[in-house]
C-alpha cells in the first residue's frame, strides 16, 4: 500500500514535475480568462494567427541575441495589429484576413528557421518543453500571467461590454480602441508566456477550449470565468500528472483532455436541451 502511494505521488516530488506544474497553472489562468472573451467576440482564430505569427520573432530574436520572448512578443504584436488594421480599412472579411496573415507569418519563421543554422529545436518552440524548465523561465513566465490576469480582471467588465455591442461601449464613452488594441497585445503577451510550457501550436487550444467549455455549461459571464479557470487549471494537472505515467508529451495530453471534457460539455448541453424541450412538449395539465 505505501509502495502505491508513494508512486502516485512521486510526480508531485520531483523537481522538474514540479516546475512543470508551476508554470503550466501559472499560465493557464490568463489563458484561460482570456479565451472567454475570444469565445464571445468570435476571434478564436485570432489566438491561432497570433501563435503562428510568433515564430518568425524567435527565430530574429536569436539571430540578434536577444531573448525569445522579445522577438515573440514582438512579432504577435504585430500580427494582431496588422490583421486589426486591414480589417478595419479594407473589404476583405477578417476571417479572411487572419488566414493570411497567420499563415505567411507562419510560412516566413519556417523559412527563416530552416536558413539559420542554430542548436535550437523546433519542436520545442511548436511544441513546449516544460520539463525543462528552468528557474528564469520560472520567473518570467509568472510576470507575465501576472500582468495579463490583472488587465483582464481590471477591465473585465469594459471588455465584457465592448465583446458584445462595440456601438454601444463607444456610445458610453468606454475607450474602445484603447481596450480593442489592449485586448490584442494582452493576446500576443500571453501566448509569449506559453511559448516555454505548451509551445507555439497547442497554445490554440488552451485559447479556445477552456472558454468553449464554460460557454456551454454556464448562462453568466461571472461563472463562466471560473469554469474557465476551472477547466485550464483541472486539465493541465491532470494532463502532466498523466503524461508521467503514460510516458507521453504533457502539453498533448492536457489538450486531449480539454477536447474530452468539450465533448462531455457538448453531450451534457444536448441532453439538458432535449430535456427541458421534453418537459415543455408534455401532455397539458387538467383543467
Amino acid at each position: 500500500m505505501s509502495e502505491t502511494l508513494e508512486l502516485l505521488l512521486l510526480p508531485f516530488r520531483l523537481g522538474f514535475m514540479q516546475y512543470a506544474f508551476a508554470v503550466t497553472l501559472m499560465i493557464a489562468v490568463p489563458m484561460a480568462l482570456l479565451s472567454c472573451y475570444l469565445v464571445l467576440k468570435g476571434w478564436s482564430l485570432m489566438g491561432d494567427a497570433v501563435s503562428h505569427a510568433v515564430l518568425p520573432g524567435v527565430v530574429i530574436a536569436y539571430v540578434l541575441g536577444l531573448p525569445f520572448a522579445v522577438g515573440a512578443f514582438a512579432a504577435g504584436l504585430f500580427c494582431a495589429l496588422a490583421a486589426g488594421y486591414i480589417r478595419n480599412n479594407s473589404r476583405v472579411k477578417e476571417d479572411t484576413v487572419l488566414g493570411i496573415v497567420f499563415s505567411g507569418m507562419f510560412g516566413l519563421g519556417i523559412v527563416l528557421y530552416v536558413a539559420v543554422e542554430s542548436d535550437v529545436h523546433l519542436d520545442h518552440i511548436l511544441f513546449g518543453d516544460m520539463l525543462g524548465i528552468a528557474t528564469s523561465d520560472l520567473v518570467e513566465t509568472g510576470l507575465i500571467a501576472l500582468a495579463c490576469t490583472a488587465f483582464i480582471l481590471l477591465f473585465r467588465k469594459d471588455l465584457l461590454v465592448q465583446a458584445f455591442d462595440r456601438q454601444h461601449a463607444a456610445a458610453i464613452g468606454l475607450p474602445v480602441r484603447l481596450l480593442h488594441y489592449g485586448l490584442l497585445a494582452v493576446l500576443s503577451l500571453v501566448v509569449v508566456g506559453a511559448l516555454k510550457a505548451v509551445g507555439i501550436i497547442l497554445s490554440v487550444a488552451m485559447l479556445v477550449a477552456p472558454g468553449a467549455i464554460a460557454a456551454l455549461l454556464t448562462r453568466r459571464f461571472g461563472s463562466m470565468l471560473a469554469v474557465a479557470v476551472l477547466v485550464a487549471v483541472g486539465a493541465s494537472i491532470a494532463g502532466i500528472y498523466l503524461s508521467f505515467f503514460l510516458d507521453s508529451a504533457p502539453a498533448p495530453t492536457i489538450v486531449v483532455l480539454m477536447t474530452i471534457l468539450f465533448v462531455c460539455a457538448l453531450l451534457w448541453q444536448a441532453i439538458r436541451a432535449r430535456a427541458i424541450a421534453q418537459r415543455a412538449d408534455g401532455p397539458a395539465m387538467p383543467r
